[in-house]
């Protein structure tokens, strides 16, 4: 690899190549499996940049990758021996519009400063649940939320993007201008180009919510399913959602966690969830609290960064009482050895206003049950810890996929399947298509609109498309 730092003409960020100081920190990421030897690390200071950055890389047949937050554990934000094209550093402002209710986000921004910057306003638009992922890679696969029950997916708030497209282009994608890339974009991650720029609808928002951590003991178990299914199939309003969660806590010993919300006070909110804290958490840190707090209360800190991660996910449906305690049991039996860490979250978001939406309207698949998220994590990696993760992984996945009944789907929500990756082999020529599994019917649409953006498969880090013949 060279350590020559190339050159731009009339690019302003910065270039950092293997001889640069910074470099080792330029090509880290949240998960440091998910590392790779980059030739190049771009930071854009505009889409102009951006769009010199991915000309570069097409002269030299440089492989591109697209790093908003780095936040995926699957190795798609970097690119060995490739141009890796970081939005973090200078794209990552927001700014509020009061008239027009939308926020304007850059690529590279933080769920952390649109939370912030928008209920200063006393706004709030669909974000993920953990605030230091950068919403790039959140909204361009689909984007699950707390606020998912009243306002559906981050993509159903997108209302214009500007993207960076392969030939150099930056173009500007809403309902109106190219509407086939803003059709494409809203669930077809970076397969388009790279989106420099978010607006979002914005939606008032009380200032203090109810929300936190509950611990429960394993003994509860079997009732805590009972009062779930219960929730659930009564149907949770639109100010309800949460994330149960099964791990070892600190001391090792196995837990039930359970991540409430209720868009309301804390009275509001211990009365809607009164079957549950009448089970008796052993640990109780619900309370009313700051809205741009909520997506930093607890779940951050599973989410820690440093470590390897091996992430999978799977869909499920919530009707069969018998899954979580066979999952749960089997959880702490893989995570037996301290040295590895398994965290099972599984979502209760409702889900009425998100599959309201039509199959056709955005590439975003819909119809699909909710989320669960399977995460092992790890030190010391070798390659038996490596396997290790990913059997225990896969094994968990194929545990839910055989109680969920005929008809089963084994493609999960894209933004949590990483290992389904695919590979362009030659000649923008993909490898799988595995990218058909997870968009289903809208996959043919996204070939024609590969073909007239994207044509020799420049973006191919997420669910590679093959363009239309």
């Amino acid at each position: 690899m060279s350590n020559t730092i190339p050159t731009i003409p009339g690019f302003k960020g910065d270039l950092v190549a293997p001889s640069d100081p910074s470099y080792s920190a330029a090509i880290s990421r949240w998960a440091i499996n998910a590392a790779r030897p980059a030739h190049t690390v771009a930071f854009p200071t505009s889409s102009e940049d951006t769009a010199l950055a991915i000309k570069l890389a097409r002269e030299q047949k440089l492989p591109i990758a697209i790093k908003g937050g780095g936040h995926s554990a699957s190795g798609a934000s970097s690119s060995e021996g490739g141009l890796v094209i970081d939005l973090s550093r200078y794209l990552n402002g927001a700014e509020v519009d009061v008239e027009e209710r939308v926020v304007r986000v850059g690529g590279g921004a933080l769920w952390d400063v649109v939370d912030k910057k928008a209920i200063e306003h006393g706004f709030a638009t669909v974000g993920g649940t953990v605030n230091h992922v950068r919403l790039s890679w959140l909204i361009l696969g689909g984007g699950y939320g707390w606020l998912s029950g009243a306002y559906g997916l981050a993509i159903d708030n997108l209302v214009q993007a500007t993207v960076a497209v392969a030939d150099g282009s930056i173009l500007t994608a809403n309902s109106q201008t190219n509407p086939d890339l803003f059709w494409g974009i809203r669930g077809g991650g970076c397969n388009f180009g790279v989106v420099t720029e978010f607006v979002l609808k914005l939606y008032p928002q009380r200032r203090t919510v109810f929300g936190g951590l509950c611990v429960f003991a394993p003994t509860v178990l079997d009732k805590l399913v009972e009062v779930t299914q219960e929730w659930w199939k009564a149907g949770p309003g639109e100010k309800e959602g949460m994330i149960q969660v099964f791990t070892r806590g600190p001391d090792a010993k196995p837990m039930v966690g359970i991540f409430m919300f209720y868009n309301g006070s804390e009275e509001e909110g211990r009365t809607n969830y009164k079957k549950f804290f009448d089970l008796h958490p052993v640990v109780d840190m619900c309370h009313e609290l700051p809205y741009e707090e909520l997506n930093s209360c607890r779940l951050n800190k599973v989410a820690v960064p440093g470590r390897n991660v091996y992430m999978k996910g799977a869909y499920h449906t919530g009707s069969n009482p018998d899954l979580p305690k066979i999952l749960f049991e089997r959880v702490m039996e893989r995570s037996s050895d301290p040295s590895f860490i398994i965290v099972l979250l599984t979502e209760y978001f409702p889900l009425g206003r998100t599959n309201s939406v039509p199959n056709d309207a955005t590439a975003f698949r819909r119809g699909v049950p909710s989320n669960v998220l399977i995460n092992v994590i790890w030190e010391d990696d070798t390659p038996e810890r490596s396997r290790f993760a990913k059997e225990t992984a896969h094994e968990l996945g194929e545990l839910i996929n055989s109680h969920a009944g005929p008809g089963r789907d084994d493609v999960a929500y894209g933004n949590y399947s990483p290992d389904q990756v695919s590979e362009v082999v030659a000649n923008g020529v993909v490898a799988a298509d595995k990218a058909k599994m997870l968009f289903g019917s809208n996959y043919p649409r996204m070939q024609r609109i590969k073909k007239k953006y994207d044509p020799e498969v420049l973006f191919s880090k997420w669910f590679a498309i093959s363009p239309a013949a």
